[in-house]
């Protein structure tokens, strides 16, 4: 994972502090700092390394604290949760999608402009199948980054989903 970017302000409208305020959240050392470094890194992290930066400012805190912070602040609307077979965490509350790199695992944002005419269109033809309402959507796209394509000699296989 990287580590975290200096350009996280751009990504985060209100401070750690006025968020947990809004929420009547408790202003505790850890969640406010777990907070902080979900929010400053476009890597979407795991727990374990969210545990591994929090412990560069406080030494003592413990994994569990960890979790149990992340899970409320994916409950309160602050950070989101990526499922997975590890559960990755996101920041960044903008609509948005993410493109999974086969190769290293390594999660980027997509873009999701909400006026879109196809992202539009798709939720209109989902609705019409389903009979339901489309609230929000997302959008998984799995393929292998520039760095595995390199790394594989620009072999990158693209493989046709079997119906």
């Amino acid at each position: 994972m990287r580590t975290i970017p200096k350009k996280a302000q751009s990504r985060t409208p209100e401070g750690a502090e006025t968020a947990l305020r809004a929420r009547g959240l408790r202003l505790t050392g850890p969640r406010r700092v777990v907070l902080d470094v979900v929010r400053a890194t476009e890597s979407h992290p795991t727990a374990e390394w969210v545990h591994q930066m929090v412990r560069r400012r406080l030494p003592r805190v413990s994994l569990g604290t960890v979790y149990r912070n992340l899970r409320l602040l994916v409950v309160e609307g602050l950070v989101k949760e990526l499922p997975g077979p590890h559960a990755r965490f996101d920041g960044n509350l903008s609509e948005h999608h993410h493109f999974t790199c086969v190769g290293c695992g390594r999660i980027s944002d997509v873009p999701a402009p909400i006026g879109d005419p196809h992202a539009r269109a798709l939720c209109g033809r989902v609705a019409a199948q389903s009979g339901g309402t489309v609230t929000h959507h997302r959008i998984e796209f799995y393929g292998r980054c520039p760095e595995c394509q390199r790394r594989a000699g620009g072999r990158a296989r693209s493989r046709r989903p079997t119906p």
